[in-house]
């Protein structure tokens, strides 16, 4: 099976299990403790690897803890409230995400061209605007009917950039780390954080957006 099919794959699986979740508390529960735990071990790893002085690394870490728990605790209370506006929006997010992802390793393979950031060797101009278009073209496929266009075009642009933002993050981490990824859970992408690097960012900062859109 190619990178590609992989990581198509893998994220139907995600975005299946994020659906799921939606309707089943305790698979909700389970799922976003099980994602907690992994991707602040792969953080752990990843930020050992970098401060060699315990203070740093302790103060890194601290600071990671606090981010992620109110990341997942507030993901939680959004989606076990029956009531909340938030909901949808979530979904749109996680969309953008996994497409916006999609577009830029399809894009930036087919196409290739100039690098984007020494950062990440294989970002690349044409993969960042395959980003952009896929992320447009899936989430005005999927909810044009409860947003106009101008919304889903105008969102659709922010969050992506928010997540490539994260992702090039992530990737500078890894690249002081000296590792390829932070880890080999999931095929065709690595571990947790490798997938979930632009939505750890994009989530928070997408729902804050939305009270100025």
């Amino acid at each position: 099976m190619s990178d590609l099919n992989k990581r198509i794959l893998s994220s139907l699986i995600l975005i299946s299990m994020t659906l799921l979740a939606l309707y089943n508390y305790y698979i909700l529960t389970i799922v976003l403790l099980l994602l907690f735990i992994e991707i602040y071990n792969e953080i752990f790893l990843i930020l050992k690897r970098i401060f060699k002085k315990k203070i740093k690394l302790y103060f890194s870490l601290l600071i990671s803890l606090v981010y992620l728990l109110v990341l997942i605790m507030s993901t939680w209370l959004i989606l076990t409230d029956s009531f909340s506006q938030f909901k949808l929006y979530f979904l749109v997010i996680v969309l953008i995400c996994v497409s916006s992802d999609i577009g830029g390793y399809v894009f930036g393979k087919t196409i290739g061209g100039k690098k984007l950031t020494k950062i990440s060797p294989n970002k690349t101009y044409s993969g960042s605007i395959g980003s952009y278009f896929l992320s447009i073209i899936f989430t005005f496929l999927i909810f044009n009917n409860y947003f106009s266009s101008e919304f889903i075009i105008l969102y659709s642009i922010t969050i992506s950039t928010i997540s490539q933002i994260g992702d090039l993050m992530i990737s500078n981490l890894k690249r002081k780390a000296k590792i390829k990824d932070t880890g080999n859970l999931i095929p065709g992408h690595g571990g947790l954080l490798d997938r979930f690097d632009g939505l750890i960012f994009a989530i928070p900062s997408g729902l804050i957006i939305l009270n100025f859109l």
